[in-house]
């Protein structure tokens, strides 16, 4: 099911983002906003147009969401790779993402601390 399911989210998410997507669903809006006289922009008339959009809207969400979660982790193995393979990188940063928030400033802020060490250095040159 996880498969099927990813396989469908990436094929939809790859189409929604298209331009052609975009024509079809513009092509859609016009053609609600045409359909305005001949429904007496009544109520209904605007019931449909609120009711797909949503729908379209919500379900979109969660196959974005996974195309997202997907292409995340693909990207944190591979920066934990590079980390892996060169001779003096810190290994502690291998699944870094996992780390608490607390974990995460004090290391922001060590960086921070070097960052102003190179920084003061560059002034003194």
């Amino acid at each position: 099911m996880r498969d099927f399911f990813s396989k469908i989210a990436a094929k939809t998410s790859g189409a929604i983002g298209t331009p052609w997507a975009f024509i079809a669903a513009l092509a859609g809006i016009i053609l609600w906003l045409f359909s305005g006289p001949l429904l007496g922009f009544s109520d209904t008339w605007q019931l449909i147009v609120n009711t797909s959009t949503t729908i379209i809207t919500f379900l979109t969400v969660f196959l974005i969401q996974q195309t997202q979660n997907k292409n995340d982790r693909a990207t944190q193995l591979k920066l934990d790779e590079i980390i892996h393979s060169i001779k003096n990188a810190r290994n502690d940063f291998i699944d870094l993402e996992d780390v608490t928030d607390d974990e995460l400033k004090q290391l922001r802020q060590e960086y921070n601390r070097f960052k102003e060490k190179f920084h003061l250095k560059r002034k003194q040159k």
